[in-house]
């Protein structure tokens, strides 16, 4: 008797055992570990950016190319200092995955010119921002800091008709400023720090030997690109006027996934009172980036 009132009480045990292990549909949970309240689908991870890697900057430059943008190292008469001239020097870096750069320095009986190439790639740490975004924020500030000048005609359509004054005034098509009013950053600069200013009657190939700023032309003042990377500037700076040669530097960068290259080329000449052309920096400038910007593609 004993025995056949344990067998009943066992089973029932059991039973009781295998409902809580199977169970649990009462409370509105499931059984392959994933939170209801979420669908039931993982927390997606945004995708890491292009780049696991740089190149080396300062095998980065052809000698074609630093023959282009600095006059006078082909004519380095001292083999060895003329390859190291071409060799550049390395910027100090902590990750060579992550922040490189090359700086070149040319003096020639006319001028002397500087070359900086600076290559980053930028990693996000946040799950919810993906590399790429996170380069185009960083991006998006070095831009803000270069203080381009309006486009001309956001210019004109933001500044609108002179206060006071019940519309545009005659013969004068809408839209536009009344003289000596300021328009855009560029009008805030001072006088000494010509952003973008180029000298008259420059020859292009060759420094001014006027010394007088005239307003840039607009295709060569600092602006946006749409023809390079994901995007893209120029930045264009003469120096202030004074007793000595005027300096410019020209800066180029662009964004290519999560990568940013940062291109700054100065030319400062040999006679005093005289400025580099912003064309010819420009284009020798443009053209290195473009190489560059070939090179990530591939």
């Amino acid at each position: 008797m004993q025995r056949k009132a344990y067998v009943p009480g066992t089973a029932a045990l059991l039973a009781a055992l295998l409902a809580g292990c199977t169970g649990g549909s009462d409370d509105g949970g499931t059984t392959d570990g994933t939170n209801p309240d979420d669908g039931g689908t993982a927390v997606a991870t945004v995708e890491p950016g292009r780049y696991r890697s740089l190149p080396e900057p300062c095998s980065a430059v052809g000698e074609d190319t630093l023959d282009d943008l600095l006059p006078g190292i082909a004519q380095i008469l001292d083999e060895e200092q003329r390859e190291k001239a071409y060799e550049g020097e390395a910027t100090l870096t902590f990750d060579n995955d992550r922040k490189v750069g090359c700086r070149w320095k040319v003096s020639s009986p006319t001028a002397t010119n500087y070359l900086f190439v600076d290559l980053e790639r930028v990693v996000s740490y946040d799950n919810t921002i993906s590399d790429d975004n996170q380069a185009q924020q960083l991006f998006a500030a070095k831009q803000a800091k270069a203080d381009l000048p309006l486009p001309a005609a956001a210019t004109s359509a933001a500044s609108g008709p002179a206060e006071g004054s019940g519309g545009p005034s005659a013969g004068a098509p809408s839209g536009v400023p009344s003289a000596g009013a300021s328009t855009g950053p560029s009008a805030r600069r001072s006088a000494g720090s010509a952003k973008g200013a180029s000298p008259s009657g420059s020859p292009s190939g060759s420094p001014s030997g006027s010394g007088s700023p005239s307003a840039t032309p607009t295709d060569l003042r600092p602006r946006t690109l749409d023809d390079l990377g994901d995007e893209a500037f120029v930045d264009d700076e003469l120096s202030s006027s004074g007793s000595t040669a005027r300096q410019r530097t020209v800066t180029v960068a662009f964004r290519t996934s999560n990568v940013i290259v940062t291109i700054e080329y100065e030319e400062l000449p040999a006679t005093v009172g005289m400025a580099p052309d912003s064309k010819e920096m420009q284009d020798r400038a443009l053209n290195l980036a473009s190489q560059l910007a070939d090179s990530l593609a591939g």
